[in-house]
């Protein structure tokens, strides 16, 4: 196997010029640095994972806490691009990351190990906790423990959290259908969480600021992703007696169930009745009236959260505690219809 030492002799330099310039630092020249890393490929050398292990006390190894309760795993269309951009983030910083899921459709293991002995045992530089039960003791053992964390959507005050502002994201959809005319809007909300609570009570607040009655029967629920719910849910408010001008949809792919309830009752979207979804995820803007819908930046989030996790690892003595919001913006689409108020 070729060592550094190789290398050094090899190039007419010393070992430790060699390793800056593999590890591309800033005090060895450009030239020198291709000089040397060319010399690198042509002889096959294979950098020593083991030793740099020790060296840092790092495993270059993060852990992603992910077990999405649709069990959809990396088929769901939002936390696709979320993953895709904390995944090509810790690459680009030279680590490796590694799922954390115990009941899950990714990769699973329960063997009565708690997460955070998992965790422990991996040695995982850092865990991002992107999606799951936040109430769960073994999480908010792991969250409370001394591994470096970010969270994701969730807030703890003593963790770093990367979160979309989903309380502006309610809030922007309630004008733009406002502002469109619609005074009587009904929402399908998600499950119980931090998230949805988040949505409903910014949905209720910014009702009550621009003077819009919400009626009981107007606020149904139906879990994330699920197509039969949010048909159900969408054929009971088409029954009421004095039935909304607008349905808000927990998601942009829970919408096609309550698409599918519309046409089936013998309606038109936009024409006898407005839509909302939430995402904007690729599918919506392909629908036919094209959704208007929340699309959030989870590329960028994903990113965040990589960006902020590797901080506090490398840094930690100087890395602050944050909590980052990451605004999304309106896909206007063409699913609301404009009324004369």
């Amino acid at each position: 196997m070729v060592s550094i030492k190789d290398l050094s002799l090899a190039c007419g330099v010393s070992t430790a010029t060699v390793s800056k310039a593999l590890n591309n630092h800033k005090d060895v020249s450009e030239e020198t640095k291709e000089r040397i890393r060319k010399m690198a490929r042509d002889m096959g050398y294979v950098p020593n994972f083991a030793s740099k292990v020790l060296k840092t006390n790092r495993t270059y190894n993060i852990g992603v806490v992910f077990s999405d309760e649709a069990g959809s795993g990396l088929t769901h269309d939002y936390f696709a691009m979320v993953l895709n951009g904390l995944k090509c983030t810790i690459e680009e910083k030279g680590y490796d990351f590694t799922f954390v899921n115990k009941n899950g459709s990714i990769s699973t293991w329960d063997n009565g190990v708690t997460y955070l002995e998992h965790c422990k045992f991996r040695r995982f530089d850092g865990v991002a906790v992107i999606c799951t039960d936040f109430y769960s003791p073994e999480i908010i053992e792991l969250i409370e423990s001394d591994i470096p964390i970010v969270t994701f959507d969730y807030i703890f005050n003593d963790r770093s959290a990367v979160v979309s502002d989903n309380v502006r994201g309610i809030r922007d959809l309630v004008h733009y259908v406002y502002e469109m005319g619609h005074r009587r809007i009904a929402y399908i909300h998600g499950t119980d969480s931090a998230v949805t609570r988040n949505r409903i009570s910014s949905f209720y607040k910014t009702c009550e600021e621009l003077g819009i009655d919400v009626p009981p029967e107007y606020m149904r629920e139906a879990p994330y992703r699920d197509t039969t719910a949010t048909y159900l849910r969408t054929k009971e408010l088409l029954e009421l007696k004095e039935r909304p001008t607008c349905i808000m949809f927990p998601d942009d792919f829970a919408y096609i169930g309550g698409f599918n309830a519309i046409t089936l009752a013998g309606l038109k979207v936009p024409d006898d009745i407005s839509t909302v979804g939430y995402d904007g995820i690729e599918i919506s803007k392909y629908l036919e009236p094209s959704l208007t819908t929340l699309a959030q930046d989870g590329y960028r989030l994903g990113q965040e959260t990589a960006n902020k996790l590797i901080s506090i690892i490398e840094h930690p003595k100087t890395s602050l505690v944050e909590h980052i919001f990451i605004e999304g913006k309106i896909f206007p689409g063409r699913s609301v219809k404009k009324l004369t108020t």
